[in-house]
């Protein structure tokens, strides 16, 4: 997951809004959104390869999404990411509980936002102590929360515009559409190659071997419904296939 912006209690009739995008190589499997088979009280896509999820929600409202951190070079953590949302998703622990009790060390860099209808978390390996937060609009890339690059600023701008038309999601999803590559002399310097960072510089990424696979919207409604809608990507952005789960929305 490459791309989230998340708004928390700044919509009368959703308390939790998500729009956001994963990007990955294509050739990584991956199931579609969708209930667990093991676990039908979770929504959300799955990792084949390594087990867990980018992102997903529990029918009574516990949302979890993770990023990686952009740091080039670095060695690999000994457990996948994906585990960090998945073990929450199916755990009942508050965010800040299970937040304070992960094994930091062995992850590769990570960013995390927790949610479970009562306060929604951000922490990271790379990025001090858990933090609840405020009322507000955050994004999230493949840095800390709400760094200014480009895209996320981009991002977050047309979130706090698109939300005003729900429960329409057509604004949310031209956001997550949004192919644009930002010029050279804007683009953040994240350790890779200037070919690297403007690919990634979009908010919708697309090549023929890695890019957007999925854009996805979660609500969950005042009343405790959620709604999980998903669209799915191969190379060069080609449209392959949409889920929709939803729950008294």
């Amino acid at each position: 997951m490459c791309l989230i912006v998340v708004g928390w209690r700044v919509h009368a009739d959703y308390p939790l809004l998500v729009a956001a995008n994963r990007d990955e190589f294509y050739a990584r499997p991956t199931a579609p959104a969708g209930r667990w088979p093991s676990a039908q009280q979770v929504i959300g896509g799955r990792d084949l390869e390594a087990g867990g999820t980018w992102l997903g929600i529990t029918e009574s409202g516990r949302f979890a999404a993770v990023t990686n951190v952009r740091e080039p070079g670095m060695g690999s953590g000994q457990r996948s990411r994906g585990e960090l949302t998945r073990d929450f998703l199916l755990a009942d622990s508050p965010p800040i509980d299970y937040a304070r009790n992960i094994d930091k060390a062995a992850f590769s860099g990570f960013n995390l936002l927790l949610a479970d209808g009562d306060s929604l978390l951000y922490c990271s390996n790379r990025d001090g102590e858990p933090q609840v937060l405020a009322a507000g609009i955050y994004g999230l890339s493949n840095h800390r929360l709400d760094t200014p690059w480009p895209k996320l600023q981009t991002a977050r701008e047309k979130f706090t515009r698109a939300i005003g038309d729900l429960p329409d999601e057509a604004g949310l999803f031209a956001l997550l559409a949004d192919n644009s590559i930002v010029p050279d002399e804007n683009l953040p310097q994240t350790g890779v190659p200037l070919e690297w960072e403007r690919l990634l510089s979009a908010i919708f990424v697309q090549s023929a071997t890695y890019g957007t696979r999925a854009s996805t919207l979660v609500w969950q409604k005042s009343d405790a419904g959620i709604r999980l809608h998903e669209r799915s990507f191969g190379p060069h952005g080609e449209p392959l296939q949409s889920s929709l789960i939803s729950t008294g929305v």
